[in-house]
């Protein structure tokens, strides 16, 4: 029994699927879908982490490199396009220093009405190894950058590369921040334990994220499409119970792909011709959610 104990990170207390209050989203809807662009930048030669290469190869990685600037510079508006015409906005995992390298990007899905969240500052950049002091100057520098860039305060985090260290979750609380993505272990927003304030984990996807679909598992443009679709369907269907969540988190240079796009946009289609999705940004997510709950003025 102290061995179980020992081994339970104590991030989030445990509650069966079928019994817990039931959550409502706005109109009826059964699931709330929101999709989750990853707006990044990469470092050709970053500086080494003893815990992590940046690249495969040896630096600098070319290849590597320029097939991700594709987002910045070709993807990005196709992917964009595509999501505004079926009136899908965007909650941004963003690069921060994406705003000073390639700020008319920002400035694109500021115009769209996306929301923006912290991916940490460079993709390249990971927190292995990190001390608190340079931990709390990248949270820091994402709320200051993105304010300055957006008009925005950042509410939510995914940690670069998906790289933490034992005290992020509580720092990212301390700063105020309402959400985290880091954490695949759910298909609703539940509560997150943390030392100060409150935060809640939000559902975002590394088995409907298109870098596992075409990186990890292989897929076609059209299998991925039907994954999507598959993903949706059950969701909405177990949401009539109680309302679930659906992350689509997506890489431009992936799924902007002038082969892969009529894919994804056959997705967006039968989304939002169904009728069962409420489609928003992650911050309405988190409010509705909140509303609901004990204490929160429900």
């Amino acid at each position: 029994m102290a061995e179980a104990q020992s081994a339970d990170p104590g991030l989030y207390a445990f509650q069966p699927y079928r019994n817990r209050p039931r959550i409502v989203w706005p109109g009826g809807k059964t699931v709330a879908v929101w999709v989750a662009p990853n707006l990044e930048y990469y470092e050709i030669d970053p500086p080494a982490n003893p815990h992590r290469k940046s690249w495969a190869k040896p630096h600098p990685d070319v290849v590597g490199y320029a097939h991700r600037d594709h987002s910045n510079r070709v993807s990005h508006w196709r992917m964009a396009e595509v999501m505004s015409r079926h009136g899908f906005p965007g909650s941004v995992s963003l690069s921060v220093a994406l705003c000073q390298h390639h700020p008319e990007v920002v400035e694109d899905g500021a115009r769209r009405g996306w929301e923006f969240f912290s991916h940490g500052i460079y993709n390249t950049r990971y927190a292995y190894g990190m001390d608190e002091a340079q931990e709390r100057a990248i949270i820091e520098d994402s709320i200051e950058t993105v304010q300055a860039a957006t008009g925005q305060r950042i509410r939510g985090w995914l940690a670069p590369a998906l790289t933490h260290t034992p005290r992020t979750l509580d720092l990212i609380a301390e700063y105020g921040l309402d959400y985290t993505c880091d954490l695949y272990h759910d298909d609703q927003v539940g509560d997150v334990k943390v030392t100060r304030g409150r935060l809640a984990s939000i559902p975002y996807s590394l088995e409907v994220n298109d870098h596992y679909g075409f990186f990890v598992y292989n897929m076609s443009p059209r299998d991925y499409a039907d994954t999507l679709i598959r993903q949706y369907e059950r969701l909405a269907s177990e949401g009539a119970a109680s309302g679930t969540v659906m992350c689509i988190p997506l890489h431009a240079y992936l799924i902007g792909q002038p082969h892969r796009i009529a894919a994804f946009e056959r997705v967006l289609e039968h989304i939002a011709g169904d009728g069962r999705a409420w489609i928003a940004r992650a911050g309405e997510i988190i409010d509705a959610w909140r509303g609901q709950q004990a204490g929160d003025g429900a």
